[in-house]
């Protein structure tokens, strides 16, 4: 199984800023480590890649399963934002995670609402954003993307085989990891770029039209309260626009979404 380091990593990249100053562990979240590196003055751009993680985190501070064969990475920005904007980074790491997949193993890659990648309906990412709040500015953004590259399908638990898949099971071969991330890095420097010059229209343009949910019905649970209907946008803060039997729009910013029944 072929493994990333550093020196693999810098020999071929080719992102300026982002990856410039990389720190690999192995470790219990990346998103930990990258966090207490923000706080020590880390350049925008660090990352912390890790072959495996021994607690890696999701949403919600669930638990994530971070075997060695992924790619486990977080990623330091220091964006001059205003907090509700954070979540375009979220986006924008999504198109950048679904474009690099499609470009190298031409997959049928979807993105849904908010942060996972799945390829025929199955996840094979997630992204964690965890934003440091200084006085009134963002001081830090710290982005972590969990890709299942090549982890054998069976390592999951059976209740996770029929939503979760990996890069290698889908091209029915071990993937490059070291290829994989380059691309995926500057896919991101020039998405990021985009963001930064206040041009993240189209990044929400393309985010669109992979997204899976609109126009399919489904059920959100967010702060214990169930909302069923039709997801049919989201709007300029990121939240999920629900249509309810009703007709009745409601804005969803936060929950757990299951596709009830696919589009029309």
């Amino acid at each position: 199984m072929n493994s990333i380091t550093p020196e693999k990593i810098k020999k071929k990249l080719k992102t300026g800023f982002i990856g410039q100053q990389l720190h690999y562990f192995e470790v219990t979240s990346t998103n930990d480590i990258a966090k207490e590196l923000a706080s020590l003055n880390a350049k925008e751009g660090t990352i912390v890649i890790a072959e495996v993680q021994t607690c890696g985190r999701g949403r919600l501070g669930r638990d994530w399963l971070s075997p060695k064969g992924g790619i486990w990475l977080s990623i330091i920005l220091r964006p001059e934002v205003k907090a509700r904007d954070v979540f375009k980074i979220t986006f924008l790491t999504a198109v950048a995670v679904a474009k690099t997949i499609r470009k190298l193993f031409k997959l049928n890659v979807e993105i849904e609402w908010p942060n996972d990648v799945l390829i025929d309906g199955k996840k094979v990412c997630g992204i964690l954003t965890e934003t440091n709040i200084r006085g009134e500015a963002v001081d830090s953004v710290i982005v972590g993307i969990g890709i299942n590259a090549n982890i054998d399908i069976n390592f999951f638990p059976e209740h996770l085989k029929k939503t979760v898949t990996t890069l290698a099971a889908e091209v029915k071969k071990e993937v490059d990891k070291e290829k994989f991330l380059h691309t995926l890095l500057k896919e991101l420097k020039a998405y990021y770029k985009m963001f930064k010059e206040n041009n993240f229209a189209p990044i929400l343009e393309e985010w669109k039209r992979l997204n899976r949910l609109f126009g399919a019905n489904v059920e959100v649970i967010s702060f214990n309260e169930k909302i069923m209907g039709q997801a049919v946008n989201v709007d300029q803060n990121g939240a999920l626009v629900i249509k309810l039997a009703d007709g009745t729009i409601r804005r969803v910013i936060s929950g757990d979404v299951t596709l009830l029944q696919e589009k029309r």
